[in-house]
């Protein structure tokens, strides 16, 4: 089965760049890396991969120097290839195990550029921070686990996809429309975006498979802890890693948590999982204007986990509601809403930069108020609230649009409303996040 990504479109306008630089594709682990570019690798004359934790040998070929000239003899020595430039792919997998096959891809660019490179690893963020990436020589791309419109692309086809994004945002779906894409949701919801996850339901439709497959992508995720965290941070780290998905939707506080810790302990801690891309912080910001990063407030933030259907694995939650009434699982999982859109926001923006997420909060004694994301886009903020109940009074989105109403024009309510446009409060389905995004790509479906 062609699992179809966005990431796909990204490579391809890549690959036909006369200026292209190598590509470090990042992102954690199991999110779909090496099949994406293998799924590249098909459109070459020919395809090289060399893991070097699989291989390690090959780390020596870099070792004597960084000469891309000479590194392209050694290997096509090695791996009995011809490596023609313009004619072949050549991927370096894991990379973050040859620290040097980092550094000599400024070289390649600058003297071998017809030659297409890419360099991929699941912990490849801690290889960076000790070598650095040579600014303007690398291009780096960021993958994330499949959103609900890739999953959508996968477990139907295009159709469905293309129907719900050429959809005026005015008028609400058709109901045999909107009913399907609710179900669809609801199995996203239970299998999450992991590739290997969506595989297995794709299947068989099994959940005690979909389960087991969480239950090795979490040990997984365990096990990694050792690789990156010094032996008295592990204890740490795991503390940090296994409160995450219990506090989805609120501002992580690290004295919330159980035990006699200190920040002093956990934030490096949380630092590491963030690093690793198994968390993203969403931060608070006071909204004014753009950049949202230039108002924040780095200690105050929210927390989502790599992906919602792990997380939710990792509670223990019942898929049941999901598959059987998704509407009423909405209403009583705001938590999981909320991390679901965070989930999608990082998805449909821009690959080829890391995106940050923001909130804004107000703490007055006699008026709180929060909205759940503020979006940036063409120089003006945009507010998104996520709205699982039944009732819900938008007060915390009318106070910002109010508040802000010399620089904010509009704002986004997602919950299970269909889609309505009433002045500047656009109201659309829990599903339908990637219609927001006007210029997403469509040529990889």
């Amino acid at each position: 089965m062609s699992m179809k990504r966005i990431v796909d479109h990204y490579l391809s306008e890549w690959k036909k760049e006369p200026n292209r630089k190598a590509i470090l594709l990042r992102g954690a682990r199991q999110s779909g890396k090496t099949y994406s570019v293998r799924q590249l690798g098909k459109s070459f004359s020919e395809y090289v991969e060399i893991n070097f934790e699989k291989e390690p040998q090959y780390a020596g070929l870099f070792a004597q120097d960084l000469d891309p000239q000479r590194i392209l003899r050694d290997l096509r020595v090695f791996t009995k290839k011809n490596l023609h430039p313009g004619k072949c792919l050549l991927f370096f997998d894991e990379v973050q195990e040859a620290p040097a096959a980092i550094k000599a891809l400024r070289y390649f660019y600058e003297e071998l550029p017809a030659l297409h490179v890419i360099a991929a690893g699941s912990l490849i963020e801690f290889a960076l921070q000790n070598i650095g990436l040579p600014v303007g020589r690398v291009d780096s791309l960021h993958m994330y686990p499949l959103s609900f419109l890739e999953f959508l692309v996968a477990r139907e086809g295009k159709s469905l996809a293309e129907l719900l994004l050429d959809h005026d945002p005015g008028q609400p779906l058709p109901a045999i429309y909107q009913e399907k894409l609710w179900a669809l949701l609801g199995e996203y919801l239970v299998t999450g975006g992991m590739p290997e996850v969506i595989k297995a339901w794709l299947d068989d439709k099994e959940p005690g498979h979909i389960a087991r497959k969480h239950a090795t992508l979490i040990s997984g995720f365990r096990q990694d802890f050792n690789k990156y965290a010094k032996k008295h941070q592990v204890k740490y780290v795991d503390l940090v890693f296994n409160e995450i998905p219990s506090n989805l939707g609120c501002r992580f506080v690290y004295n919330r948590l159980p035990g006699d810790w200190k920040s002093r302990e956990l934030a490096p801690a949380l630092e590491l999982l963030c690093k690793a891309e198994v968390a993203h912080k969403v931060t608070q910001s006071a909204g004014n204007g753009v950049p949202l990063k230039a108002q924040s407030r780095p200690d105050h933030f929210k927390l989502l986990f790599l992906d919602v259907g792990l997380a939710q694995a990792m509670l223990g939650l019942d898929p049941g509601p999901w598959l059987l009434h998704p509407l009423e699982a909405v209403v009583n999982k705001g938590s999981v809403a909320e991390a679901f859109i965070g989930q999608e926001l990082l998805a449909y923006h821009s690959l080829w930069a890391k995106k940050e997420l923001f909130y804004w909060q107000r703490d007055a004694p006699s008026s709180s108020a929060e909205v759940d994301y503020l979006l940036e886009r063409e120089g003006a903020v945009f507010p998104l609230e996520v709205k699982s109940g039944k009732s819900g009074t938008l007060k915390s989105l009318r106070l910002f649009l109010s508040e802000k109403s010399g620089t904010v024009t509009q704002g986004y309510r997602f919950s299970h409303h269909p889609f309505s446009i009433c002045d500047n409060l656009h109201t659309y389905p829990l599903f339908a996040v990637p219609c927001i995004f006007q210029d997403l790509p469509r040529d990889w479906m």
